[in-house]
């Protein structure tokens, strides 16, 4: 059985994808490991041909969701990278390691889908 912060965590953010408007989900896979422990990968195609991919590996610890691993993934139609952050430690030396992106995150970006609408 699920811990209720990470039932309600994966509740509410399959809510949020349902909400996206113009998009349909390709794939939507929770894969429970553990009562408080969940992998997800999720394809969103919109419309306009753009792809968002999430895929994040999530664990209940002291009463709080961690993230212990991320990447998420946007294209334009022409499969042209707009975006993509993770946390895979592959370049050390960067100043915002363990965030590999051109653009630093103060939080995984699932809590804020509605940034595509």
């Amino acid at each position: 059985m699920l811990l209720d912060l990470l039932s309600q965590y994966l509740e509410e953010l399959e809510a949020a994808v349902r909400e996206l408007e113009n998009a349909y989900v390709e794939s939507y896979e929770e894969e429970i490991l553990a009562a408080n422990r969940v992998n997800l990968r999720i394809r969103v195609r919109f419309q306009t041909g753009y792809l968002l991919e999430l895929n994040e590996a999530a664990i209940v610890e002291a009463g709080h969701i961690k993230h212990l691993g991320y990447r998420y993934h946007f294209q334009d139609r022409e499969n042209n990278l707009v975006f993509r952050y993770d946390n895979t430690p592959h370049f050390p030396d960067l100043k915002s390691f363990p965030i590999t992106s051109t653009y630093r995150i103060k939080y995984p970006l699932l809590r804020n889908l509605q940034f595509l609408r």
